[in-house]
């Protein structure tokens, strides 16, 4: 990853046309308008989670469930998602959105149509005339009140997908079942053995981990013993569905195949199963050298819990030469585990074909870090350190501590994404400064003048004052830069004793900043 080190450049616009009128001269600063989440932003909010891609040609495909839960849904814990969503495109950094591509309300065999749970679209030729078929595996509520796996099916990735009638797998061929939704969250993979055969797995799963094959038509399960019926087992060859929990540590839920391809995208090396894992959903992977029967490797965690989501959901795939996690938070105003939204990261192998622990990021692929410095340059604003909590209880950050010092314990802690003010994303001189590795919480001002790293759980005119602050030049050094706070004009972001606070400025280099920009 290339950078280039920017020191920041002031474009300086006076606050008030009388000279002598004592007001700091309002100035501009480069801010970040890109990097995640991948299709919406602070004033554009379109909720959507549990994403999944289809790579088709020299497009990408990025599906979500359409997040509309209500501020009293979100307080009862209801997910409200009507239908899927989708945006294309060709370099991973500029996205159109291609609408709504199914309506659980077209879906005749669900119980309600507001449940568009975990989905994955998949492209293969219908046998019967030959021509490219798209196929979306979904999962809802059917009319018994368990969850079933559906399938919808259209000539175009963009839709619409029309179901098919009728559940694909349904809980009572999975009993015994552990509870009512354990048959959700599909995921599919398709490619050609050794021997010229081709292989369509399905696989899915909430506590509990199933996998087969399909037919050819993609719209129904290989009866792989031929008696007639599809029935659910541990042994390949005696059940065509296959329960394959056992050595999945701590499996929640979220199932994602994968597996490596080289330059002419021949597949080598074992299969990766990406999940879910514990609660707050973390994610990790296991490997095996066989979907159906091979040893499941020893789980290996690789993120932890998002800052803003109690729960997460990844797609792992190549795109012109790289490989890309995209997961989901609740990094957007008033965002959490019912309103999410989708980010990506480039994902690195070892040599061995391990992947080390990754943080969350805000920055995305193609965003700008900054680094806060004091005048002098011998500290650095980082927020406190700390591990995403796995207990409910701990959610929303909303009181995290921000310091000035010499360096973060973890480097990342220093970084920062400069972002359009959430105020007034039109004034030039307003900024919202975001955390980079826990995206959603920002530098924030609350009702008393302290100043903490927290979220925006409200999305109201308040909360985004805030968060919001206007630069002025540096009220000791005019090459650098001072953060007036719009919610409480007149006192600025001031290192006192170590900690960032609000101040009226009288120390006027404590109060003064030069901002770095890394561009990625």
């Amino acid at each position: 990853m290339k950078r280039r080190v920017i020191a920041i450049m002031l474009g300086m616009v006076c606050a008030c046309s009388m000279v002598g009128c004592g007001a700091p001269k309002e100035v501009s600063i480069d801010k970040c308008d890109k990097g995640n989440p991948m299709v919406a932003d602070n004033q554009n909010i379109t909720y959507g989670g549990d994403p999944s891609v289809l790579v088709d040609g020299d497009t990408v495909y990025l599906y979500t469930g359409h997040d509309a839960s209500t501020d009293e849904e979100v307080g009862k814990s209801i997910y409200n998602i009507p239908e899927y969503l989708c945006y294309s495109s060709t370099d991973m950094v500029n996205w159109k959105e291609e609408g709504i591509v199914m309506s659980m309300s077209d879906v005749k065999w669900d119980s309600n149509d507001s449940s568009a749970w975990a989905s994955q679209v998949m492209k293969h030729t219908d046998p019967s005339d030959g021509k490219d078929k798209y196929y979306l595996y979904y999962c809802s509520w059917d009319k018994t009140g368990k969850q079933c796996i559906g399938v919808a099916v259209s000539d175009s990735p963009t839709g619409k997908f029309e179901d098919i009638g009728q559940p694909l797998v349904k809980s009572t061929v999975t009993k015994p079942n552990t509870s009512t939704f354990n048959d959700i969250d599909p995921t599919a993979w398709i490619e050609t053995d050794e021997d010229g055969k081709e292989h369509r797995y399905l696989a899915w799963g909430n506590g509990m981990f199933f996998v087969c094959e399909l037919n050819e038509d993609m719209i129904s399960i290989t009866d792989v013993n031929g008696d007639g019926k599809i029935t659910n087992g541990k042994v390949p060859g005696e059940a065509d569905i296959i329960t394959r929990t056992d050595g999945l540590e701590a499996y929640t839920e979220a199932p994602w195949i994968y597996r490596r391809s080289d330059e002419k995208g021949n597949y080598y090396g074992d299969y990766y199963l990406f999940f879910a894992h514990q609660w707050r959903e973390c994610m990790a992977y296991a490997t095996t050298d066989d979907l159906l029967e091979g040893k499941w490797s020893k789980t290996t965690k690789i993120m932890e819990p998002t800052a803003t989501s109690n729960t997460n959901h990844m797609a792992v795939f190549d795109f012109k030469g790289k490989t890309y996690f995209v997961y989901h938070n609740g990094s957007l105003p008033a965002g959490s585990g019912f309103r999410r939204t989708a980010c990506v990261v480039e994902l690195s192998f070892n040599e061995d074909g391990s992947i080390d622990m990754f943080e969350e990021s805000a920055v995305g692929l193609d965003g700008t870090i900054s680094q806060i410095k004091t005048t002098d340059a011998k500290s650095i604003v980082c927020h406190e350190p700390f591990v995403n909590s796995s207990a409910d209880a701990d959610y929303p950050y909303s009181n995290m501590k921000i310091y000035s010092q010499e360096k973060a314990d973890n480097p990342k802690d220093g970084q920062w994404v400069i972002r359009p003010g959430k105020a007034d994303s039109a004034n030039d001189t307003y900024v919202s400064i975001e955390s980079e590795n826990k995206p959603g919480l920002y530098i924030n001002v609350n009702s008393e003048g302290k100043v903490t790293l927290s979220q925006d759980t409200k999305a109201n005119a308040n909360s985004a004052a805030n968060q919001t602050f206007k630069t002025v030049q540096g009220l000791s050094d005019k090459n650098g830069v001072s953060f007036e706070s719009v919610a409480i004009p007149g006192k600025y972001l001031t290192v006192e004793n170590g900690v960032l606070a609000l101040s009226e400025g009288k120390d006027k280099e404590n109060a003064t900043f030069i901002v770095e920009n890394q561009q990625y």
